[in-house]
């Protein structure tokens, strides 16, 4: 049915035409509107409502309850159209049906759809935050508390709630961890926002308190809460990769070890002590504590070496580019796979790591030095493309059309030996024939077994890139020339101290040691199954960026909600020195932020509130007095469930993380709360029938 055409200086018109078209919707007691039917009246400013009553006389029109107010004939009357739109408020309650309610109704919907995928990650967020077993439609499984793999795996159908899962995925790019505190803070923002509209506070008003808190809280992390990485010395970066390591599988528990080395050391105090005074038949007792200590020490070790195994890679990449600045590209860190041992046998390895192994058993194991060059088509024996036809008058010429398509690929690989190169990785395939001896009746070919040469093929373009750009060594695509010659140019090679093909567990890998233009590292990791190895990788990848970005901005932060705590104090203060409506979305935004601390403890099964309570009381004391600045370091301990100095205690995060979740949280809360309609556009099928 056609829309009835309204005219929007004419409010008395505007009614009785929407109310003859659709009688069913006629306000009378005990009938409310239905927003469905009352969409196109949703754009009307209020304005239109206030005119309505500026135009009638003062009629009151007695009904009954249930009663229509429709005429006889079934028109509408001009007094009972009068007395239907007197029977509501035309500042609040005739309002409400025309804009708020659908407002509320879209705004509401929004703020659901957003807790939902907020509450999906929320019981992940921490050191004892849980897992989520992902299936998917073929039955593959991931386990994993990554907040960035689970919105990713997700089938998000809500609009609004892609946002959150865009919004996970960009501050794994631009940070690489902090991906679950994120979605989590602008969830709440949402919520709180979505209060204060209801209370008739215009989102115009909140998005401009939102903005204002977040530059003020940004601004107070860098100046007030971050401290240089100097001050606390090269423990840092591995306290950092600590930090992040904390939730994932190989997490670490910092103060259970360092409590266990002192025990130990009290242990064996006593011992000796023991052993002055008894015989050796006490000792004998006593050896299943040795071996229990000796245990604890070998695991503390182990987890040492973990976490400096993440920072002696991140610094062994460390470059400075053309404008002299410091970068740590951590992409030159190859993290290779392997099944078998336990994840404690994992380790660093000097030189990329490749994947896969020599094209033939004939080729050495080791070249040195190594020059390489970088293929990007295959080796193959070229074969004539489809849709050419040769006429031939004698067999003898069919031979010679084979042996010219074998003479193109083995004048290719004579070029790549006569430049030098002794190692040739290729994206594609390399032909058997070329990878053996081949006496030919005029002349000797050269091939990669006799020269010495090691090629490898297969090789993932990713791995290909990473190699070319730490060996100086040019990908090429193809050897024709401008003129449409095939050449290729020396200048093309890398250039590496060694390559060298070694067997990690039940496969052969080639190593690229010594790359000229940059360091080139990999992470060897081992495990038992691919879940467990899987879930190692995302774990050290999250620590690898967590110390890259630590050591490029060079200031951390308390972690544990220490800075949460501190910026909700701090916002709440400068929420009351305001006299505009932007006073009350900062106190929402400050209250927003303690919704990190508050998840942290209920993960843990601690009494949030409590633990909150007391964390905020230390913060306010730190800002209100000068002597105790040192309590804005006062963060969870969720082992024991109590406050403590986390910077002391080594739980520290980059301060530029903390700065990117409060940006890219505000900015998507804002985002959606400038919402106030979502259309739904559906393509006109009668109209594409027509065509």
């Amino acid at each position: 049915m056609t829309q009835p055409r309204v005219c929007l200086c004419e409010p008395i018109s505007l009614l009785r035409t929407f109310f003859a078209s659709n009688p069913k919707t006629l306000p009378v007691p005990g009938r409310s509107f239905r927003t469905r039917d009352l969409a196109f009246l949703h754009c009307r400013r209020p304005a239109s409502a206030m005119a309505i009553a500026a135009q009638t006389p003062d009629i009151v029109g007695e009904r009954q309850s249930g009663q229509d107010v429709r005429t006889q004939n079934g028109s509408l009357s001009h007094s009972s159209l009068v007395s239907a739109s007197l029977s509501f408020n035309c500042t609040s309650v005739f309002l409400a049906p025309f804009l708020d309610s659908l407002f509320f109704r879209v705004s509401g919907d929004i703020v659901v759809a957003c807790q939902a995928v907020a509450n999906i990650v929320k019981s992940s967020l921490g050191p004892v935050g849980l897992d989520k077993m992902l299936v998917d439609d073929i039955g593959d499984v991931t386990i994993t508390n990554d907040g960035a793999t689970i919105l990713k795996m997700l089938e998000v159908e809500h609009p609004a709630a892609k946002v959150l899962v865009e919004l996970a995925e960009l501050q794994d790019r631009e940070v690489g961890d902090g991906t679950t505190s994120v979605v989590i803070l602008a969830a709440e923002l949402l919520k709180r926002a979505n209060d204060l509209v209801r209370d008739r506070i215009h989102p115009t008003s909140i998005i401009s308190g939102f903005r204002l808190a977040m530059r003020e809280a940004c601004k107070y992390v860098e100046e007030k809460l971050s401290v240089k990485v100097e001050k606390l010395g090269k423990e840092s970066l591995t306290n950092c990769a600590k930090t992040s390591m904390s939730s994932k599988l190989i997490a670490i528990d910092s103060d259970f070890f360092a409590n266990l080395v002192r025990s130990t050391q009290l242990l064996l105090v006593f011992l000796f002590n023991l052993s002055l005074t008894f015989d050796l038949t006490v000792l004998d007792s006593l050896n299943f504590l040795i071996r229990q200590a000796e245990s604890y020490l070998y695991g503390i070790q182990e987890a040492a070496y973990v976490t400096s195994m993440v920072v002696d890679a991140v610094q062994a990449v460390k470059m400075t580019n053309a404008r002299g600045e410091v970068k740590y590209p951590i992409k030159s860190i190859n993290i290779l796979k392997a099944h078998g041992k336990s994840a404690k046998d994992s380790y660093l390895l000097n030189g990329y790591a490749l994947n896969t192994g020599r094209a033939a058993q004939g080729m050495p194991t080791r070249v040195s030095p190594a020059k390489i060059v970088c293929l990007d088509f295959n080796l193959q024996k070229t074969k004539m493309q489809m849709g050419i036809q040769v006429l031939v008058t004698d067999p003898r010429e069919l031979e010679k059309i084979r042996e010219r398509e074998a003479d193109i690929t083995k004048e290719r690989i004579q070029k790549l030996l006569k430049s030098g190169a002794n190692v040739v990785l290729t994206t594609k395939g390399i032909d058997d024939m070329s990878l053996k001896a081949y006496n030919g009746m005029v002349e000797y070919h050269v091939y990669f077994v006799e020269a010495g040469a090691i090629a490898v093929r297969r090789v993932r373009k990713e791995d290909l890139r990473h190699v070319a750009k730490a060996t100086g060594a040019t990908v090429v695509t193809t050897f024709a020339d401008m003129e449409g010659e095939e050449t290729f140019d020396a200048t093309f090679l890398g250039h590496a101290d060694e390559v060298v093909e070694e067997r990690i567990a039940d496969d052969d890998v080639i190593l690229i040691k010594g790359t000229k233009n940059s360091s080139a590292v990999s992470l060897i990791l081992r495990g038992a199954n691919d879940h467990m190895l899987d879930e190692m990788d995302r774990a050290l990848h999250d620590a690898l960026c967590i110390v890259k970005r630590t050591l490029e901005s060079n200031s951390v932060v308390a972690g544990g909600g220490a800075v949460e705590s501190a910026l909700s104090v701090y916002l709440e203060y400068l929420a009351t020195t305001l006299g505009s409506r932007e006073q009350l979305a900062i106190a929402e935004f400050a209250e927003s932020l303690l919704i990190i601390p508050k998840v942290l403890a209920v993960n843990a099964a601690k009494d949030a509130t409590e633990l909150v309570a007391k964390l905020r009381a230390y913060h306010h004391t730190a800002q209100t007095k000068a002597d105790k600045q040192h309590l804005s370091s006062m963060g969870l301990d969720l082992s024991k469930g109590t406050i403590r100095n986390n910077l002391e205690a080594g739980v520290i995060e980059p301060a530029m993380s903390k700065v990117k979740i409060i940006q890219f949280a505000t900015e998507a809360a804002i985002t959606i709360l400038r919402i106030d309609d979502m259309i739904k556009l559906v393509k006109d099928e009668l109209a594409n029938e027509d065509d």
